[in-house]
């Protein structure tokens, strides 16, 4: 009997009346799985939504607080063959790296079973020609079934209680026929070895065991990803604020200790852990990493502020609207965590290819079986061209055919520095027809530059890098890389949100604002789209500093190939219109955004996916994340906000964005070698079959067959590789 857990502590209350329980559930395998949990829960009184996550066997259940009790999920999961518990990320990682050992042992022990009784069938199959004597052959069988059963016992379990919840759920999937097929040959050949029969099965059984988890275990591999993503950002908020108590006095408390309408203090330096208000100061708030915005922003009294983002210069005081949960890093988990599901539930080449199998290779034995035996056979040859048939269209080969060819693209693209978070990755970004870029960090380098240095004089260019070395703000930080300064001034004065000055040999430096600085028409000194700080020293001229964002050094010619690909574009950017327009006309892209939030960006691509397009999202920041998770495919560079380089379905190495095209071109491919193998599969079906149906084809020769079939898929796949590197070259 089932032993009841108390999930209070687990659930989440809403202020609307709903609550929320996350679930991590042991058994899922494919969509029909996902489909069937959802189906279930959703059908218990009260609850408003169930969703299912496949990649991290997430469960999310929301239903009215005072009419569900929570336990009813559990208990509703179990009649449908599944285990549940209360979500955690590092439990669920566990079970993912457990599950991954354990497939190893299988195919370990599945491999040296079929070596030894293969070695003990070569041996049996000359004698049977060579005069051999009942009782040596009786014993190489009982040999080979006390090496058989326990390896099948072990190494079968993947596909036996796969079946068995399958089964349960009336969701047929490719496991019910190969758990048939694999208990039915062992029994066969243990009757068969009971009755000093002259031929057993036991070899077949473990060949075919030890084939299909080769493929198992690979695609367990390429499918393992991180578990939850949103749960990473609050780790940008932080642990702790400092707290104004009602007697003026300052004091660090955990973040889940501050209410709304209390007051923190925030340093310069700091990172701001609420959403909030300021009440009092002045500061430079670097809102990149949140907003996609490329330049600091001015905060002072009465104006807003978002948790996650970092106080650059001043001291702040913030009256709290909202502390985790509530805040806009949370509303983005959610949101990310939303488009996982959603992108869960495409249906994999492989998936779709079984829906349409398992049916066919049940009726086929059954009509062997069923068409013998009114042909006047007996049971047991009637069993044997039965169990033929389902061997030799057990789907090694189908189940190689799409993980082999994705280890050996994801080897392409790794040697190409791609790196590849998701095998069914492969084959969505082969099917995208559009590309949506974001414009800070993506399509511009990750870091402000200094557009002038090389006309700055050096002594000068030293000085200011010694002033901007001081500070935090991405402006002095530009000037002091330009400079080549890593150490500052020993005394340095620095006025929030105006700039900083020292007084060296009696002489006064200034690096700052035109203001700051004393500049008279700063206007006629700026540049394009640029920053400008100024430097100033005595009776000396000023040196304007011209900082932006430069275009990713082959970000034209990556354009060019992608719209000679057929492929549509489209910027959308949480930055500044006037930058997003220069870049969109820099290079050439008509469609283009500006001043976006998360969620703006998630609608526009729900948006052209209704319109019947396939989209690829290639951006860097936390406010990329949710989009990369909603879009059909991803790429992110290794530049990336952390968040999102997990969200995303492909990271590339280096500064160089014609990443994208290679990636684009080595997954269309391999797409067209997964369909060949598929259709491989499907040819060697349409003539094997037959065979086995009219009793030409004993479980042996079928496992041949099937072994066959398996290596050919797997050479298939090899090839791909020449081919990928050659149109690499191309």
């Amino acid at each position: 009997m089932r032993k009841k857990r108390d999930l209070s502590r687990y659930i989440k209350k809403g202020n609307d009346g709903l609550c929320q329980l996350d679930l991590a559930v042991d058994g899922i395998t494919c969509a029909g799985c996902m489909a069937k949990i959802e189906r279930e829960l959703k059908s218990v009184p009260g609850v408003e939504n169930a969703r299912v996550n496949l990649t991290s066997h997430r469960l999310a259940v929301t239903w009215k607080e005072a009419r569900v009790v929570p336990d009813i999920f559990l208990a509703a999961l179990e009649r449908i063959g599944y285990c549940a518990f209360p979500f955690d990320p590092e439990q669920v990682s566990a079970a993912h790296n457990e599950r991954s050992r354990y497939l190893l042992r299988a195919l370990a022990i599945a491999g040296f079973a079929a070596m030894n009784i293969m070695l003990l069938s070569v041996s049996i199959w000359a004698g049977n020609v060579s005069g051999i004597t009942p009782a040596t052959r009786d014993l190489m069988h009982w040999i080979s079934a006390l090496i058989a059963i326990p390896a099948v016992a072990y190494a079968g379990q993947p596909f036996f209680q796969s079946a068995i919840t399958s089964i349960k759920s009336r969701n047929l999937n490719m496991d019910v026929p190969i758990s048939l097929a694999v208990t039915l040959a062992v029994l066969m050949s243990i009757v068969q070895t009971f009755t000093s029969s002259r031929d057993a099965y036991f070899d077949s059984a473990v060949m075919l065991l030890f084939f299909l988890l080769i493929g198992r275990f690979l695609d367990e591999n390429m499918r393992r990803r991180t578990t939850d993503l949103a749960q990473n950002l609050i780790t940008l908020q932080g642990h702790s604020a400092t707290r104004i108590e009602a007697d003026g006095t300052h004091m660090e408390v955990p973040l889940s200790s501050i209410n709304p309408g209390d007051e923190i203090y925030v340093a310069a330096g700091e990172r701001i852990g609420v959403d909030g208000i300021v009440t009092s100061g002045a500061a430079q708030v670097d809102l990149s990493l949140v907003t996609g915005e490329t330049m600091p922003e001015q905060v002072e009294k009465g104006d807003r502020v978002i948790g996650g983002t970092l106080n650059l210069d001043g001291n702040l005081t913030i009256e709290t609207t909202a502390v985790l949960d509530g805040t806009i890093l949370a509303e983005i988990g959610k949101l990310l965590e939303n488009a996982a599901q959603v992108k869960t539930r495409y249906l994999r080449l492989a998936d779709r290819a079984a829906r349409a199998y398992v049916p066919l290779v049940h009726s086929a034995a059954a009509i062997t079986l069923i068409g013998w035996l009114i042909a006047g056979q007996g049971w047991q040859p009637s069993l044997l061209n039965a169990i033929s048939v389902l061997i030799i269209t057990c789907p090694c080969a189908l189940g190689l055919a799409v993980p082999v060819v994705q280890v050996v693209a994801s080897g392409v693209l790794f040697r190409a520095g791609i790196l590849v978070n998701s095998g069914d990755a492969l084959e969505r970004l082969a099917q995208v027809d559009y590309i949506v870029f974001d414009k800070t960090g993506t399509l511009t380098s990750p870091e402000p530059r200094v557009l002038n240095a090389d006309e700055i004089d050096r002594e000068d260019l030293v000085l200011a890098g010694k002033l901007a070395a001081a500070s935090r703000h991405p402006l002095a930080r530009a000037v002091a890389v330009a400079a080549g300064v890593d150490k500052p001034f020993a005394d340095i004065s620095e006025s929030a949100g105006k700039g900083i000055s020292s007084v060296q040999d009696g002489m006064e430096l200034r690096l700052g604002s035109a203001e700051f600085c004393g500049v008279e028409n700063p206007a006629e000194f700026s540049k394009g789209l640029s920053s400008t700080i100024w430097f100033v020293k005595e009776e000396s001229e000023p040196v304007a500093f011209h900082i932006a964002q430069n275009l990713r050094r082959d970000a034209g010619e990556t354009i060019a190939k992608l719209r000679a690909m057929g492929l549509e574009m489209e910027i959308l950017s949480g930055d500044a219109q006037k930058a997003v327009a220069a870049v969109a006309e820099t290079l050439g892209i008509e469609n283009w955004r500006a001043g976006l939030k998360p969620a703006d960006k998630i609608n526009r691509l729900a948006e052209l996916e209704a319109e019947g397009y396939k989209v690829a999202m290639i951006g860097d920041g936390l406010n990329d994340a949710p989009a990369l998770g909603a879009a059909h495919a991803s790429v992110s560079p290794v530049s990336a906000a952390d968040i999102s380089r997990a969200a995303a379905d492909f990271v590339f190495m280096g500064d160089r964005l014609g990443a994208v095209v290679t990636a684009l071109k080595v997954t269309r491919l391999s797409r067209r070698m997964m369909l060949q193998n598929l259709g491989f599969a499907a040819v060697y079906n349409m003539i094997t079959v037959p065979l086995a149906v009219f009793g030409f084809v004993n479980p042996l020769v079928a496992a041949f067959a099937m072994s066959g079939s398996s290596i050919v898929v797997t050479l298939n796949a090899l090839r791909a590789r020449l081919v990928f590197r050659e149109r690499n070259r191309a």
